[in-house]
């Protein structure tokens, strides 16, 4: 029997619609100013994993949402199964088999496994709910699909990689052929990623079909058979990764059409007999409910090197990067900065000793969305004189700041600019640039090429380097163990609130620190 993932491409546009789980024609979807998808034809093959790239802003969220009945299409066509299909809502994708898992996971924590696959669906809605034909029913499935989870587990005490095993469990179950999976490694551990892989190949052998929407290029040219490009609203071009030599370098120039090149860290680290300028020592910190988020930390990080700290998420790297720029309350220990004693648990004190922090959230913490670019250049310095004169801030300064900015660190917008106009990587460039402009004395970011484009990724990481090449101590987190290995002179590993370790990048493997990560130390 003829494999559909060998099969080319043919121009016999019927073809390809005969072979395709999920196809479109001309799909044009436009927003008031923006043509944000403009006449893409596309298609996944049955028993594909089909990568869909692109730059941020380039359609691919908006595709998705057109395909999953998010979105009602302005023309063209989408096709199942060779059918014509119409969507109107959600539901009308569900029925055809089409379903996505986002980033965030829609769990209820106090639930069992079994209890959230079926939670608001039911394939017999006269069916009256029995909790063990039910645990029944989702352990057969979970056996068929490869996918290792008691269904009589309560989420809240699963890992963030069995979370995810859930939520394909759950569209599984309900029928889905064709899933639509965005960015599903961002939380995972390697072994975590690995374990997934081998799910989506299952899946695909068994004759469902997966989209899948990664930033992390080297994973799409492991796990993907085909891969499609969106840029600027438009197809430019789709590859068979089966049968060419395509590496993550040549799908970056694909992307953006030009060569990309990832700026790794090329000064040497710093000398260890350096007096350290931040000092975190035995620092422990509880959650409101009491659970520690951090418990006995200790780190030191020295001028110009750059510390990544590596953890699954929810396991306190987070709590760590908030301790140090005064966001949280701490039960034990001490900080010091320069060889000052920091005030903790003061955010304002944490700025005035030099503490430049770029969060996770950069448009729920960093920046104030609804504000102009002008008006949170000066957030963190308003009350400086220069900045204001009285109540009043002085319009001009925060112009001039914000046109050096925009140009210094190549942001595309303007001055009046509101923050939720730009794109994540314009966002994130406009933090920065606010953090580094402001002659820091420590450097604090988190997950800063989350969610962007490789471009914006590019310039990001160049900022980062050449800040800790200029003498900046840099505290890295990050959830891409290859960024960390890239950038980092050392990378302290966090499970469960402890520090397992700090390791020598040029020395550790990654599947070393993904067992740090998963808090096996020395392979216990």
């Amino acid at each position: 029997m003829l494999d559909p993932r060998n099969c080319e491409r043919l121009e016999d546009p019927e073809f390809r619609l005969g072979q395709a789980a999920v196809a479109t024609r001309g799909l044009t979807k436009i927003f008031p100013g923006v043509v944000a998808n403009d006449s893409i034809d596309f298609e996944v093959l049955r028993g594909e994993i089909h990568a869909l790239l692109g730059e941020n802003g380039s359609g691919k969220t908006t595709l998705c949402k057109s395909l999953t009945g998010l979105y009602q299409i302005d023309a063209g066509q989408i096709y199942v199964d060779g059918q014509r299909k119409s969507f109107s809502n959600p539901a009308d994708a569900f029925a055809a088999g089409i379903f996505m898992v986002h980033q965030h996971f829609s769990l209820v924590d106090t639930l069992t496994v079994a209890e959230n696959v079926v939670l608001g669906w039911s394939a017999n809605p006269h069916w009256r709910y029995n909790a063990k034909e039910v645990e029944a029913r989702v352990e057969a499935a979970a056996r068929r699909f490869s996918i290792d989870l008691d269904p009589r587990a309560q989420v809240s005490s699963l890992t963030i990689g069995q979370k995810q095993k859930v939520e394909l469990l759950k569209a599984l179950y309900r029928g889905a052929k064709t899933l639509i999976l965005d960015e599903p490694t961002t939380v995972l551990a390697p072994q975590e990623a690995d374990t997934l892989f081998q799910t989506l190949r299952h899946m695909a052998d068994d004759g469902n079909s997966v989209i899948f929407i990664s930033h992390k290029l080297n994973e799409v040219a492991e796990i993907c058979d085909h891969v499609t490009v969106l840029r600027m609203g438009k197809m430019v071009g789709s590859r068979d990764l089966r049968s060419a030599d395509i590496d993550a370098k040549a799908l970056a120039q694909l992307m953006v059409g030009r060569d990309i090149t990832l700026q790794r860290k090329t000064t040497p680290p710093p000398d260890p007999n350096v007096d350290p300028i931040l000092v975190v020592r035995n620092i422990s910190v509880r959650s409101d409910a009491g659970v520690y988020l951090l418990k006995n930390v200790n780190l030191e990080v020295r001028p110009g090197e750059i510390l990544g700290v590596a953890g699954v998420a929810g396991n306190g790297q987070l709590a760590l990067a908030e301790t140090i720029a005064g966001l949280r309350t701490v039960e034990s220990g001490d900080i010091t900065i320069g060889g000052k004693p920091m005030e903790l648990g003061n955010t304002r004190a944490a700025i005035k000793m030099g503490v430049a922090y770029i969060p996770e959230d950069r448009l729920g913490t960093g920046l104030a969305p609804g504000l102009r670019v002008s008006h949170n250049v000066v957030l963190k310095s308003y009350r400086n004189k220069t900045h204001s004169f009285g109540p009043f801030t002085r319009r001009r300064v925060a112009q001039v700041q914000s046109e050096n900015i925009l140009t210094n660190y190549k942001v595309k917008g303007s001055a009046s600019s509101l923050i939720r106009q730009l794109s994540g990587g314009n966002a994130q460039k406009i933090l920065l640039g606010r953090e580094l402009s402001s002659d820091p004395t420590l450097l604090i970011v988190a997950t800063p090429t989350r969610g962007l484009d490789v471009s914006s990724m590019e310039h990001v990481r160049e900022l980062i380097t050449a800040a800790a090449a200029n003498g900046l101590p840099v505290v890295l987190l990050s959830e891409d163990l290859g960024e960390l290995m890239d950038l980092a002179d050392r990378i302290a590993v966090i499970c469960g609130g402890e520090i397992q370790g700090v390791v020598d990048p040029t020395a550790a493997s990654i599947d070393e620190i993904g067992l740090l990560m998963m808090g096996q130390r020395g392979g216990e």
